[in-house]
C-alpha cells in the first residue's frame, strides 16, 4: 500500500509488514541485494548443521553496481564472506558455491539477468 511521503508499506500472505522506500527503509534495489546476502548466507549455515555449535561468528558484505539507463538492473555483484569459528574452510566453500549454483534462488535470478557475480571468503581464527 502506497502511504505518501511514508513510501510503501508491504503485508506478506503470513501477515508480515515491512516498509519500503521511506526515511527508514531500504528501496525495491536495495531489499532485492539485501534478499540475495540473507538467501546465499542461510545456505552456508544451513549446510554447516551439527557444524553450526562451532560457529562463532558469520556475515556476509554485499555491494553491486547497476545500468547507468533504465532498467537500471544489477550488473555486477559482489559479496564477502567473513567467518570465524572452528569449521572447514574447505567446506564453507563448497556451501558458498553451491548457493550460488543451486539454491539461492534470489541470486540466481540476479546473474541469470546478465549480472557478474564475485564472491571472496575470509577466515577468522
Amino acid at each position: 500500500m502506497w502511504t505518501g511521503t511514508n513510501g510503501y508499506t508491504g503485508t506478506t500472505g503470513a501477515g508480515k509488514t515491512f516498509g519500503i522506500y521511506d526515511s527508514e527503509s531500504p528501496s525495491p534495489m536495495e531489499m532485492v541485494l539485501h534478499g540475495h546476502a540473507a538467501c546465499s548466507l542461510i545456505d552456508v549455515i544451513d549446510g554447516l548443521k551439527h557444524r553450526k555449535e562451532n560457529l562463532e561468528f558469520i556475515k556476509v558484505e554485499i555491494e553491486a553496481d547497476r545500468a547507468d539507463e533504465s532498467p537500471k538492473v544489477f550488473t555486477s555483484v559482489r559479496m564477502r564472506y567473513i567467518v570465524k569459528g572452528d569449521v572447514p574452510e574447505e567446506l564453507v566453500r563448497r556451501l558458498i558455491e553451491s548457493s550460488h549454483e543451486k539454491h539461492c534462488s534470489v541470486g540466481i535470478m540476479i546473474t541469470r539477468s546478465g549480472a557478474e557475480l564475485a564472491w571472496s571468503l575470509q577466515m577468522n581464527s
